[in-house]
Protein backbone atom coordinates (compact mmCIF):
# COMPACT_ATOMS: atom_id res chain seq x y z
CA UNK A 1 0.00 0.00 0.00
CA UNK A 2 1.75 3.21 -1.27
CA UNK A 3 2.06 5.77 1.71
CA UNK A 4 0.72 9.44 2.12
CA UNK A 5 2.05 11.79 -0.27
CA UNK A 6 4.92 14.05 0.76
CA UNK A 7 3.98 17.64 0.16
CA UNK A 8 6.51 20.38 -0.45
CA UNK A 9 6.60 23.78 1.42
CA UNK A 10 5.32 25.68 -1.47
CA UNK A 11 2.72 23.20 -1.92
CA UNK A 12 1.91 23.93 2.01
CA UNK A 13 1.78 27.03 1.66
CA UNK A 14 -0.33 27.60 -1.45
CA UNK A 15 -2.57 25.19 0.47
CA UNK A 16 -3.01 27.33 3.27
CA UNK A 17 -2.96 30.31 1.45
CA UNK A 18 -5.91 28.96 -0.34
CA UNK A 19 -7.44 28.51 3.03
CA UNK A 20 -7.31 31.60 4.48
CA UNK A 21 -8.84 33.01 1.46
CA UNK A 22 -12.23 31.68 2.88
CA UNK A 23 -11.74 32.08 6.53
CA UNK A 24 -9.28 34.06 8.93
CA UNK A 25 -6.70 33.51 10.88
CA UNK A 26 -8.28 32.76 14.22
CA UNK A 27 -10.00 30.17 12.72
CA UNK A 28 -7.33 28.50 10.74
CA UNK A 29 -5.23 25.97 11.98
CA UNK A 30 -2.72 23.62 11.10
CA UNK A 31 -5.42 20.33 11.74
CA UNK A 32 -7.85 22.35 8.77
CA UNK A 33 -5.13 22.63 6.82
CA UNK A 34 -3.49 19.03 6.91
CA UNK A 35 -7.10 17.70 6.40
CA UNK A 36 -7.69 20.10 3.46
CA UNK A 37 -3.91 18.35 2.16
CA UNK A 38 -4.75 14.61 2.96
CA UNK A 39 -2.74 13.95 5.70
CA UNK A 40 -1.95 14.84 9.09
CA UNK A 41 -0.64 17.85 11.34
CA UNK A 42 2.23 15.75 11.85
CA UNK A 43 4.02 15.82 8.45
CA UNK A 44 2.83 19.94 8.16
CA UNK A 45 5.13 20.42 11.71
CA UNK A 46 8.11 18.59 10.01
CA UNK A 47 7.81 22.05 7.83
CA UNK A 48 6.91 24.73 10.29
CA UNK A 49 7.12 24.18 13.94
CA UNK A 50 3.78 26.06 14.77
CA UNK A 51 0.49 27.47 13.36
CA UNK A 52 2.23 31.12 13.67
CA UNK A 53 5.37 30.33 11.81
CA UNK A 54 3.43 29.19 9.05
CA UNK A 55 0.94 31.85 8.77
CA UNK A 56 3.99 34.29 9.03
CA UNK A 57 5.41 32.49 5.78
CA UNK A 58 2.26 32.91 4.21
CA UNK A 59 1.90 36.34 4.70
CA UNK A 60 5.59 36.65 3.30
CA UNK A 61 5.23 35.17 0.17
CA UNK A 62 2.82 38.66 -0.32
CA UNK A 63 5.85 40.77 0.41
CA UNK A 64 7.61 38.74 -1.88
CA UNK A 65 5.28 38.99 -4.79
CA UNK A 66 5.25 42.66 -4.14
CA UNK A 67 8.83 43.28 -4.48
CA UNK A 68 9.29 41.27 -7.58
CA UNK A 69 10.36 43.23 -10.48
CA UNK A 70 10.15 46.13 -8.02
CA UNK A 71 12.73 48.79 -9.32
CA UNK A 72 13.60 51.75 -7.02
CA UNK A 73 12.81 55.06 -9.15
CA UNK A 74 12.57 58.90 -7.88
CA UNK A 75 13.62 60.33 -4.90
CA UNK A 76 13.44 59.07 -1.18
CA UNK A 77 9.41 59.73 -0.78
CA UNK A 78 9.02 58.60 -4.23
CA UNK A 79 10.63 55.38 -3.57
CA UNK A 80 8.48 54.96 -0.30
CA UNK A 81 4.77 55.98 -1.87
CA UNK A 82 5.76 53.57 -4.76
CA UNK A 83 6.97 50.39 -2.59
CA UNK A 84 3.96 51.16 -0.07
CA UNK A 85 1.40 51.16 -2.60
CA UNK A 86 2.97 48.06 -4.27
CA UNK A 87 2.28 46.22 -0.68
CA UNK A 88 -0.96 47.55 -0.35
CA UNK A 89 -1.93 46.33 -4.03
CA UNK A 90 -0.46 43.14 -3.52
CA UNK A 91 -2.55 42.50 -0.26
CA UNK A 92 -5.76 43.96 -1.72
CA UNK A 93 -5.81 41.13 -3.48
CA UNK A 94 -5.72 38.61 -0.64
CA UNK A 95 -7.20 40.84 2.31
CA UNK A 96 -7.49 37.90 4.35
CA UNK A 97 -3.65 37.79 4.41
CA UNK A 98 -3.16 41.54 5.21
CA UNK A 99 -4.22 41.17 8.84
CA UNK A 100 -2.15 37.84 9.46
CA UNK A 101 1.26 40.30 8.23
CA UNK A 102 -0.05 42.90 10.63
CA UNK A 103 -0.21 40.69 13.50
CA UNK A 104 2.31 38.21 13.05
CA UNK A 105 6.24 40.19 12.67
CA UNK A 106 7.48 38.46 9.61
CA UNK A 107 11.64 37.98 8.90
CA UNK A 108 11.22 36.23 6.03
CA UNK A 109 12.52 36.99 2.19
CA UNK A 110 9.64 39.12 1.19
CA UNK A 111 9.68 40.98 4.80
CA UNK A 112 13.46 41.71 4.55
CA UNK A 113 13.20 43.18 0.83
CA UNK A 114 10.31 45.91 1.80
CA UNK A 115 12.80 46.62 5.00
CA UNK A 116 15.75 47.19 2.89
CA UNK A 117 13.91 49.30 0.41
CA UNK A 118 12.76 51.80 3.19
CA UNK A 119 15.98 51.64 5.16
CA UNK A 120 17.83 52.73 1.76
CA UNK A 121 15.82 55.45 0.60
CA UNK A 122 15.59 56.68 4.18
CA UNK A 123 19.42 56.79 4.42
CA UNK A 124 19.18 58.97 0.64
CA UNK A 125 16.52 61.50 2.87
CA UNK A 126 19.16 63.26 4.37
CA UNK A 127 18.41 62.04 8.02
CA UNK A 128 21.17 60.91 10.26
CA UNK A 129 21.78 57.48 10.54
CA UNK A 130 20.86 57.29 14.26
CA UNK A 131 17.27 58.63 13.10
CA UNK A 132 16.71 56.56 10.17
CA UNK A 133 15.37 53.52 12.36
CA UNK A 134 12.92 55.63 14.39
CA UNK A 135 11.04 56.47 11.09
CA UNK A 136 11.91 53.21 9.49
CA UNK A 137 9.80 52.02 12.45
CA UNK A 138 6.43 54.50 11.95
CA UNK A 139 6.30 54.54 8.64
CA UNK A 140 6.06 50.16 8.92
CA UNK A 141 3.56 50.44 11.66
CA UNK A 142 1.35 53.35 9.36
CA UNK A 143 1.38 50.88 6.32
CA UNK A 144 0.81 48.21 8.08
CA UNK A 145 -2.18 49.30 10.13
CA UNK A 146 -3.81 51.18 6.98
CA UNK A 147 -3.43 48.15 4.70
CA UNK A 148 -4.77 45.89 7.90
CA UNK A 149 -7.54 48.26 8.79
CA UNK A 150 -8.58 48.50 4.49
CA UNK A 151 -8.79 44.43 4.78
CA UNK A 152 -11.01 44.21 7.59
CA UNK A 153 -13.53 46.77 5.70
CA UNK A 154 -13.26 44.57 2.77
CA UNK A 155 -14.13 41.42 4.46
CA UNK A 156 -17.63 42.37 5.22
CA UNK A 157 -20.40 40.90 3.01
CA UNK A 158 -22.38 42.92 0.38
CA UNK A 159 -25.64 42.48 2.63
CA UNK A 160 -23.11 43.78 5.80
CA UNK A 161 -22.18 46.54 3.88
CA UNK A 162 -25.23 47.60 2.74
CA UNK A 163 -26.54 47.76 6.54
CA UNK A 164 -23.88 49.30 7.54
CA UNK A 165 -24.34 52.15 4.78
CA UNK A 166 -27.93 52.33 5.58
CA UNK A 167 -26.74 52.86 9.07
CA UNK A 168 -24.28 55.42 8.01
CA UNK A 169 -26.86 57.64 6.70
CA UNK A 170 -29.20 57.59 8.63
CA UNK A 171 -26.67 58.62 11.45
CA UNK A 172 -25.03 61.78 9.54
CA UNK A 173 -27.97 62.81 7.35
CA UNK A 174 -30.52 62.36 10.31
CA UNK A 175 -28.33 64.29 12.80
CA UNK A 176 -29.68 66.56 14.60
CA UNK A 177 -28.78 69.87 14.13
CA UNK A 178 -28.98 71.06 17.72
CA UNK A 179 -27.15 68.00 18.86
CA UNK A 180 -24.73 67.60 16.21
CA UNK A 181 -24.42 71.45 14.75
CA UNK A 182 -20.85 70.24 12.77
CA UNK A 183 -22.57 66.84 11.62
CA UNK A 184 -25.69 68.37 10.28
CA UNK A 185 -23.76 71.21 8.32
CA UNK A 186 -21.29 68.62 6.84
CA UNK A 187 -23.58 65.62 6.70
CA UNK A 188 -24.45 65.61 2.90
CA UNK A 189 -19.93 65.47 2.10
CA UNK A 190 -18.95 63.43 4.73
CA UNK A 191 -18.33 59.92 3.48
CA UNK A 192 -18.18 56.84 4.69
CA UNK A 193 -14.88 55.08 5.76
CA UNK A 194 -15.20 52.54 2.82
CA UNK A 195 -14.85 55.53 0.11
CA UNK A 196 -11.54 56.17 -2.39
CA UNK A 197 -9.43 54.52 0.52
CA UNK A 198 -6.25 54.73 -1.68
CA UNK A 199 -6.36 58.69 -1.74
CA UNK A 200 -6.87 58.72 1.95
CA UNK A 201 -3.59 55.89 2.04
CA UNK A 202 -1.53 58.33 -0.11
CA UNK A 203 -2.99 61.71 1.73
CA UNK A 204 -1.72 60.01 5.14
CA UNK A 205 1.73 58.62 3.82
CA UNK A 206 2.35 61.79 2.23
CA UNK A 207 1.67 63.52 5.84
CA UNK A 208 3.95 61.26 7.14
CA UNK A 209 6.60 61.72 4.69
CA UNK A 210 6.17 65.59 4.65
CA UNK A 211 7.00 65.22 8.37
CA UNK A 212 10.00 63.83 8.29
CA UNK A 213 11.51 65.98 5.11
CA UNK A 214 10.72 69.19 7.80
CA UNK A 215 12.37 67.58 10.44
CA UNK A 216 15.54 66.87 7.60
CA UNK A 217 14.88 70.92 6.36
CA UNK A 218 15.01 72.05 10.04
CA UNK A 219 18.28 69.89 11.21
CA UNK A 220 20.60 71.80 8.84
CA UNK A 221 22.32 74.54 8.96
CA UNK A 222 20.99 77.91 7.28
CA UNK A 223 22.47 78.46 4.27
CA UNK A 224 24.92 75.30 4.42
CA UNK A 225 24.13 74.46 1.05
CA UNK A 226 24.15 70.57 1.73
CA UNK A 227 22.37 68.08 -0.60
CA UNK A 228 21.72 64.34 -0.49
CA UNK A 229 21.89 61.71 -3.16
CA UNK A 230 18.22 61.12 -3.32
CA UNK A 231 18.14 59.11 -7.05
CA UNK A 232 19.95 56.19 -6.16
CA UNK A 233 19.96 53.45 -3.23
CA UNK A 234 23.54 54.34 -2.34
CA UNK A 235 23.95 56.02 1.47
CA UNK A 236 24.79 59.60 1.47
CA UNK A 237 28.75 59.53 1.68
CA UNK A 238 29.93 59.82 4.92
Amino acid sequence: MAGRRRWSTEEILDAAAELLRTGDADSFSVRKLAAALGTDSSSLYRHFRSKTELLRAVADRILQAAMDGHSPEGDWKQRITSLALRVREAFGQQPQLATVWARYASGGTGSRLVMEEVLQALRTSGLPDDEVPVHYHRIAVLIAALIASEAEAGAVTPAEREQGMEHFRVAVLGADPELFPSLAHFARDIRPLGTDRRAAFEDILAARLAHIEAAIRSSRPTGSGMSTNTTTGAAPAR
